[in-house]
């Protein structure tokens, strides 16, 4: 299994019986693909409530050797644009997952809109992790999840500050 995490507000504190341990802060992103098999925990060891989006993509093979990785991702460098936060396909700058998949993130400004090229085959998911957005004639609020199919692009008005999640998988 791949597991991105999107750390929103307060921080994790990852372990696992790869000897890895790691503070992932608001606004980064750790990965974790399980492989042949690990044991880890995730836990909030911070002064203050920590809320963050775990995605679940399964990996194109079974096995493997696991591994663990975090990566800053600040807000500024995905304003208005997306930015891959994790990736299997090659060319992105972002922590690996062995999946044809990626995560991406971005911010837009109310009155704001971004596109995103896709392909008609590839299945898209997007989550406004804050905020309210338009997609041609759906609007949706903070934590509402959209998919979407059969597009070739597609864009993204914000009607408030917004940051946005997207998922694009084969």
């Amino acid at each position: 299994m791949e597991i991105i995490t999107y750390v929103r507000t307060g921080a994790i504190t990852h372990t696992d019986s790869m000897g890895n341990e790691g503070r992932t802060k608001a606004g980064d992103v750790q990965v974790m693909s399980a492989g042949s098999g690990v044991r880890h925990s995730e836990f909030n060891r911070e002064d203050e409530d920590t809320t963050l989006f775990q995605i679940w993509i399964i990996p194109d093979e079974r096995g493997g050797e696991p591994y663990w990785g975090a990566a800053q991702f600040p807000k500024g460098d995905r304003s208005g644009k997306f930015v891959a936060l994790a990736s299997g396909r090659g060319g992105d700058d972002a922590l690996p997952i062995r999946a044809n998949a990626r995560v991406l993130g971005a911010t837009v400004k109310a009155g704001e809109s971004v596109t995103y090229d896709a392909s008609a085959d590839r299945h898209l998911y997007l989550v406004p992790a804050t905020g309210k957005i338009q997609i041609e004639d759906v609007e949706a609020n903070a934590r509402d999840g959209i998919a979407i199919t059969q597009k070739d692009s597609i864009t993204i008005t914000a009607l408030e500050d917004s940051e946005l999640v997207l998922v694009d998988a084969a």
